[in-house]
């Protein structure tokens, strides 16, 4: 009977949507046995400051992969907005499961929508791709920078210190929140994160076990998406300090992919579009991402 062991961070949302998926999992095998294994990462730790000023997204992750690399656990469920675009060495996303919705919501409870939001209103995120995408549909409204779990930023539009937070759906959806979301924003508004609404596997490169038990939940449709996200990602050296989105679709037989990147400060914002025949590999999407994006940089 096959062992496995899953690290984890701590947060409700990390708790909830790895346990989700490691039920999905038990289920396609029902001779697995999984364990879980806890960690508390860098990210987690710093909760005064926005990433971007104690270096990136990765600190969501380090300490994970660090248990994968020293064996002490075999399998890892990271939200994929969370990955830098280089794995260490010896570490892959091996299986990417069926996207959920990618779109920001809106949680405003004395006003609804953006547009309903009234002059001066303070919206709470601490990203800066949302600040750009926002500021260009109202630059009439102040942006907060605003950490902590999602139960604490709803706290905090709820006690009135925000009139607004900005969140991604999927996450509201994993913790059965959705009913908080007063309006999903259309990627149109909010181009949405490299990756967001989509989990990322990740295990040893030579784990053939591990390897061998995720395939049934494997989603290649997904995959193809993401690896022309992260492709702009790489091509665009992004990470926290660096407002960029990218947000990869499938129309019939082709792939629709669109950019936006902008400096550090918000200033030089640059959009961008392409198509192409949907790629058979995720290196062929990955490669087209890259030469999407690259002109932007």
């Amino acid at each position: 009977m096959p062992k496995l062991t899953y690290a984890t961070r701590k947060s409700p949302l990390a708790l909830a949507q790895c346990r989700a998926f490691v039920a999905s999992l038990v289920a396609a095998h029902t001779d697995l046995t999984m364990t879980e294994l806890l960690v508390t990462t860098t990210g987690d730790r710093i909760q005064d400051r926005p990433l971007s000023e104690v270096g990136g997204k990765g600190l969501f992750v380090k300490e994970i992969e660090e248990a994968l690399l020293d064996g002490r656990a075999d399998l890892a469920v990271h939200s994929v907005k969370d990955v830098p675009a280089a794995l260490p060495e010896g570490l892959t996303l091996a299986c990417l499961p069926r996207r959920a919705d990618p779109r920001d919501v809106l949680v405003s409870p004395r006003h609804g929508t953006l547009a309903a939001l009234p002059r001066g209103a303070r919206v709470g995120t601490s990203s800066l791709r949302r600040v750009v995408s926002l500021r260009e549909a109202r630059p009439d409204v102040e942006f907060v920078p605003i950490r902590g779990n999602v139960d604490t930023r709803l706290r905090k539009v709820d006690a009135g210190e925000v009139d607004a937070v900005v969140l991604a759906g999927a996450g509201l959806r994993r913790l059965g929140l959705e009913a908080r979301a007063t309006e999903w924003l259309s990627t149109e508004v909010s181009l949405p994160a490299i990756g967001q609404g989509a989990l990322g596997i990740e295990i040893r490169a030579n784990d053939r076990v591990a390897e061998g038990a995720l395939a049934p939940l494997h989603d290649a449709d997904t995959a193809v998406a993401v690896a022309a996200e992260r492709g702009v990602m790489a091509a665009l050296n992004g990470d926290c300090r660096t407002p960029i989105a990218a947000h990869a679709t499938r129309d019939g037989e082709e792939l629709v992919l669109r950019v936006m990147v902008a400096d550090p400060d918000g200033s030089r914002v640059r959009r961008t579009s392409a198509r192409t025949a949907w790629p058979a590999r995720e290196e062929d999407a990955r490669a087209f991402g890259w030469a999407t994006g690259r002109p932007l940089l």
